[in-house]
């Protein structure tokens, strides 16, 4: 009997496997083994025509000893984080709210108001962006007709990375599902009570919506942080590919971009791309630890 069961589980196990091995396989070869040639590579220099030169940390101290154009791009790629990522996310959950009225046709505007999610990383999107907020795009036309003269909104230092945190924003479709979604599960018999109990629409937002929400919310971020860290199509298209005007454009991955594939330093870039990674793992780490204090599973919060 033993035996059999025995049997019958090594079968469960293999077959299990067997479903498996696609993802194993691309985990293996796409993801494990890359992530391992590239922090070898960090370790080197490398040009792509020359086998690669053991040369340890000298890269990395290379990096945070002279390079200023690491430092700017670091603090410009922080930046838009932080500003881009909480807009959108309220954004998000400003529309899903709405749609969360029970209005006629809810499939239809949660599918366009997604579709710039889908679109809004490639390349064409950037370039319509780049067209409409042109000198003589869309945005300053709109503006002429009030007698207002438009500066070039991606030719100018001061305005060219508010052109790209507004296509951030304005790709709050992915996030904002997850939040209707979420709002589709908070208990009605909730509001029911506040309402009984005098409170008014704030007070519900911030003492049931919002706590109800916050393990949606924790997610959001989390996933908007990290995405947000990895732009590049935006500031590669809209910035000419170089970070211009200025290097008002120069987003992290940008510089690392150019550094591999522009001065084939792919040691280098190697070693920008580790410390990218650290990067965000300090936030996300950041995030994870505090969400003991603001998430709330239940009637708990998280880690009580």
């Amino acid at each position: 009997m033993k035996s059999s069961r025995k049997a019958l589980g090594s079968q469960h196990n293999l077959t299990a496997y067997t479903f498996l091995l696609p993802w194993l396989i691309g985990f293996f070869c796409l993801t494990l083994g890359p992530m391992l040639g590239s922090l070898y590579l960090s370790l080197t220099k490398y040009n792509l025509l020359t086998p690669p030169e053991w040369i340890g940390f000298a890269n990395y101290l290379e990096i945070f000893k002279e390079d200023d154009t690491f430092s700017n791009s670091l603090w410009l790629t922080i930046k838009y984080v932080f500003i881009s990522v909480p807009l959108r996310l309220a954004f998000a959950l400003l529309v899903a709210m709405v749609l969360n009225k029970g209005i006629r046709g809810l499939g239809i505007y949660r599918t366009v108001y997604y579709i710039p999610s889908l679109l809004g990383g490639s390349v064409a999107i950037a370039i319509v962006w780049r067209q409409i907020f042109d000198g003589n795009g869309l945005v300053n036309q709109f503006l002429s007709w009030f007698g207002i003269q438009g500066p070039s909104w991606i030719s100018h230092p001061d305005y060219i990375v508010h052109t790209i945190i507004t296509l951030s924003v304005w790709q709050f479709g992915s996030a904002m599902v997850i939040f209707l979604a979420g709002l589709k599960q908070v208990p009605a018999d909730l509001y029911e009570a506040a309402q009984v109990d005098g409170a008014g629409k704030a007070r519900q937002f911030f003492r049931i919506t919002l706590p109800m929400l916050s393990p949606v919310i924790f997610f959001n971020l989390v996933m908007s942080i990290i995405n947000s860290f990895q732009a590049f199509t935006p500031a590669f298209v809209i910035g000419d590919g170089r970070g211009g005007p200025l290097d008002a454009t120069m987003f992290y991955t940008l510089y690392l971009y150019m550094k591999g594939f522009s001065f084939f330093d792919m040691g280098y870039a190697s070693a920008l791309a580790w410390i990218m990674l650290l990067i965000i793992g300090i936030f996300t780490g950041i995030i994870f630890l505090t969400s003991k204090y603001w998430v709330f599973y239940g009637d708990s919060k998280e880690g009580r």
